[in-house]
């Protein structure tokens, strides 16, 4: 098979395309012939050595595909082949290939209407955010929730689910396009965060309460100016930093408004508590069926451009979501 392979921290121009030989089922086991993969902001990292997990080398970097099953193990019961599904892997990666191996137990059944590409594009974000907002913020309908970077991948599966869990949903994004987007999608009202003092623009949306809910995953400047949005009792959630800058807090600005900040390391929840995180990417699946959130899969790289598509992510040019294609 063909796949991208990482066999040094480097930048992410140094992996290689190159031909592998396919992996033996185990017991329990299905083999994916993927058609989509999806491409995320910590593949880039990983792959140059910048992240907190250094997976074993050589490594091929994806964690999120869509294809269809063409073989499973001789004890596998939940699936069969031909199925088409969407398969989830841990920090083992593996997804920018033309085939994978996973356990039965990280696969799920695609909704009919679901393309592959859509697939690809769900595990990461919508996983990442459902479980930022269900479980770290417990967010309750009516809440107000303030979304940055909301235009791309994850900042839009955000303002999705946040309407879909009756949140009232702020989305800030730094051109006209964007925010039109993040309006489409859902959000009832789009901010410009990159004037200053745009703060302003959240407490007048709230009668000056604040945003009850903030999901960063920018982290720079823009936080700078959402620590001071946030309402009383609201819930801060840290998710990364595109921006490139990791910000600081002053510990007493939360002693004054008493709201929580609160990491989100997605990855090793999902890996250490896989049950609850395999039923939240079934709800998200379910109201991807019932047509409550949709996926928007903005840029298509074929497998041999990953690079490309890496880049694309790190230097912040893309809206929603980038796959990449095998065929």
């Amino acid at each position: 098979m063909k796949a991208i392979v990482c066999h040094a921290f480097a930048p992410v121009d140094q992996l290689r395309y190159e031909e592998l030989a396919s992996r033996r089922l185990a017991a329990g086991q299905v083999r994916i012939s993927i058609k989509a993969a999806g491409v995320n902001f910590p593949d880039s990292l990983k792959a140059e050595g910048q992240h907190q997990i250094k997976p074993t080398l050589p490594w091929i970097p994806g964690s999120e595909t869509g294809g269809v099953i063409v073989e499973t193990a001789s004890d596998v019961t939940q699936h069969k082949v031909g199925d088409r599904v969407m398969g989830v892997s841990g920090p083992e990666g593996g997804g920018f290939a033309q085939e994978i191996v996973l356990s039965e137990e990280r696969v799920f059944t695609l909704p009919a209407s679901m393309s592959f590409q859509e697939a690809a594009a769900v595990p990461v974000v919508y996983g990442t955010s459902l479980y930022a907002l269900k479980q770290r913020a417990r967010m309750l309908p009516g809440e107000t929730l303030l979304v940055l970077g909301a235009a791309g991948g994850v900042g839009l599966a955000t303002v999705q689910l946040g309407k879909a869990m009756g949140a009232r949903v702020i989305a800030a994004a730094s051109t006209p396009e964007k925010r039109a987007l993040t309006l489409r999608h859902g959000a009832d009202h789009a901010i410009d965060y990159t004037l200053p003092g745009w703060r302003e623009q959240v407490k007048a949306l709230t009668g000056g309460k604040g945003a009850d809910v903030v999901y960063d995953p920018v982290g720079g400047d823009a936080f700078d100016e959402a620590v001071r949005a946030i309402g009383w009792m609201g819930r801060y959630l840290v998710i990364g930093f595109t921006a490139g800058r990791i910000p600081t807090l002053k510990i007493n600005m939360p002693l004054i408004k008493g709201y929580d900040v609160v990491g989100v390391r997605y990855d090793v929840w999902r890996d250490g508590w896989w049950s609850e995180a395999r039923a939240n990417l079934e709800l998200v699946l379910a109201w991807c069926a019932e047509g409550k959130i949709a996926p928007l899969v903005s840029a298509r790289y074929p497998l041999d451009r990953a690079v490309e598509a890496m880049r694309s992510i790190t230097s912040r040019q893309v809206t929603g979501k980038v796959v990449l294609e095998t065929a």
